[in-house]
């Protein structure tokens, strides 16, 4: 695949998002669908609510909190599940005992990326899927090593750089800059750090704006991407 037929698509997700989780989905497709162009996908951070616990906190209290009764909940919750079980995902919400704080999740991310396109990306559906289909905390280091292990890291350094602040500047820094570039919501595709597609958008809109920039890139209207 030549560079002026590929892409690179940062997407600005957290792993606690169920949205982000349909859209992973939608984008797998959105690749399959445009087989011609090269897309190279990066994961970035960002945190729905870093203001919780590193320990966290009972989902239930939690969601209480936001949306005021179970009856609130419920509602949102019956919305989400059929566009999931649509995308091939079992939403297990009941399951889920502890909303996390994902900022340890971010940075064993953040290393898999340095192992590899491949190994990040097994990594962040390996958590999407513990988290929504198995009810798993992700705030739990033993989770992160073993999700690392599985993704093809050495599990063994995970569990050695989790207790210690390893990265958590640079990914606090990269949250920030997603801020600054007005990203309030996720998920959202960066492609070729120039164009923004917001929100989980369906697969052929994905494939859609994924096309017109490879277009564009092979023309020479933008710049690559660093």
């Amino acid at each position: 695949m030549s560079a002026e037929n590929s892409i690179t698509v940062d997407v600005v997700s957290d792993v606690v998002c169920p949205w982000c989780f349909i859209g992973q989905k939608r984008l797998d497709k959105a690749i399959a669908a445009v087989g011609d162009v090269g897309v190279h996908v990066r994961w970035r951070p960002f945190q729905l609510d870093p203001t919780i616990p590193q320990a966290g906190v009972d989902r239930r209290e939690y969601l209480l909190g936001k949306f005021g009764s179970d009856e609130r909940i419920r509602q949102i919750h019956a919305r989400i599940e059929p566009l999931g079980e649509a995308e091939g995902i079992h939403f297990a919400f009941a399951a889920i005992k502890v909303a996390p704080n994902t900022l340890d999740a971010h940075r064993v991310i953040r290393w898999a990326g340095a192992a590899g396109e491949d190994v990040q990306n097994r990594l962040v559906r390996r958590l999407f899927q513990l988290n929504f289909e198995e009810g798993v905390n992700l705030g739990d280091h033993a989770v992160l090593a073993e999700a690392a292990r599985e993704a093809g890291m050495d599990a063994s350094v995970v569990e050695t750089l989790l207790p210690t602040d390893a990265d958590i500047e640079a990914v606090r820094n990269e949250i920030a800059t997603a801020s600054r570039m007005g990203i309030t919501g996720v998920p959202c595709f960066l492609l070729e750090g120039k164009y923004a597609v917001m929100g989980a958008q369906d697969a052929d809109t994905l494939a859609d704006a994924i096309r017109q920039v490879a277009q564009a890139k092979a023309r020479g209207e933008l710049e690559t991407a660093n």
